[in-house]
Parts: structure tokens; C-alpha cells; sequence
């Protein structure tokens, strides 16, 4: 049964999407909706998109023209949308990283609630989340259903290849081998 604020985060998640569609500015639909886009548990936090750094401020602008209000907090990586109550974080920096209009464009076209939007590839959603393991945010919980749900879509030695800077990263990918989720690597 889908309650009130997962039937308001499904609303602006569709909301937004068309208005970046409208746009014609490359996006993507990333962080937990893309993973439910792609088999996944459904995010119970916020919905979140990627455009290029370069693409940003004619995004937000686009966005505001098509009557949605929009807010730039103090991180510098992200804006705001704010739609019907909810928020949906546009994001512009990938890892770390200014995000890169090829990352955003190598997206695969998906139809989420009957809406067709690039979705980021299953591989990247697992880089994204795992590179963004820390000291302060180590949940591996949530990143086991991750895991188990999207392993069939993911190249894990390009996982690890793009995480191996990460030890919280390393020791999570450890655990999926100990777990045998996925095969140790080949190399």
C-alpha cells in the first residue's frame, strides 16, 4: 500500500521529469527511485536527478520558468524543486565530481510511472552509492537490498575499478563476495 508521502514523492518525481523533458536539457533519474526504476526497494527519502554542471543554472532556470519554485541551499553540488509540498533534489555533482553531460546522456530510457525518462545505469546507481560511504554514513543495510536487487544488472569489476579509492567501499563489496551475491573478482 503506498501512503501519502510515497504517493507525493511518485507525484513529483513525474512532475519533474516532464519539466526536464520539456527542457530538452540532458537528465537522469538517480539515487533510490532509480534503483526502484530498475527493480529495486522503493526510496523511502527523497527523489533525486542529475543534470551536467554545465547544464545547471539553465535547468533551475527552465524549471522556474515551467512555475516550479526553486531553491539553492548552501551546498554547492545541488537545487532544490519544490512542488505540492515535496521536494526533489537536482543534482550537479557526481562522486564528488562536476557531473559530466556523457554520464548524464549514457542513461537508458526507462517508462517510470508511465512517464519514459533516462534512469542511470545500474552500475553507476551502485558506483554512486558506494563512493558516497563514509565515516559519518556507513549503512550498509540499505545497500544489501541494493545489491541483491540490481546484481544481475551491475559489471562489478567496473565497480570496483571506479570505488577502489573507498575502503568503506571495499569493505562492502567484501561482504557482497562473502555473502556470495556477486562472484569475486576475475582479475
Amino acid at each position: 500500500m503506498v501512503d501519502d508521502s510515497q504517493a507525493d514523492r511518485r507525484e513529483a518525481l513525474k512532475r519533474v521529469a516532464v519539466a526536464l523533458k520539456r527542457s530538452e536539457i540532458p537528465y537522469a533519474l538517480i539515487g533510490g527511485y532509480a534503483v526502484w526504476a530498475r527493480g529495486g526497494p522503493e526510496s523511502e527519502n527523497d527523489v533525486d536527478f542529475m543534470v551536467a554542471a554545465e547544464d545547471a543554472k539553465e535547468a533551475a532556470n527552465s524549471l522556474v520558468e515551467q512555475g516550479f519554485e526553486v531553491r539553492h541551499p548552501p551546498e554547492d553540488w545541488l537545487f532544490k524543486v519544490d512542488t505540492d509540498g515535496t521536494t526533489v533534489d537536482v543534482i550537479f555533482r557526481d562522486s564528488g565530481s562536476p557531473a559530466e553531460r556523457s554520464a548524464v546522456e549514457a542513461s537508458g530510457v526507462l517508462e517510470v510511472l508511465s512517464v519514459l525518462m533516462p534512469v542511470l545505469p545500474a552500475t553507476q546507481l551502485m558506483v554512486q552509492k558506494l563512493n558516497a560511504l563514509d565515516e559519518h554514513m556507513c549503512d550498509f543495510a540499505n545497500l544489501l537490498s541494493v545489491a541483491r536487487a540490481l546484481r544481475e544488472q551491475v559489471d562489478w569489476d567496473q565497480v570496483r575499478q571506479q570505488t577502489g579509492h573507498n575502503d568503506f567501499a571495499a569493505a562492502f563489496l567484501y561482504l557482497l563476495e562473502r555473502l556470495d551475491i556477486v562472484d569475486r573478482p576475475t582479475a
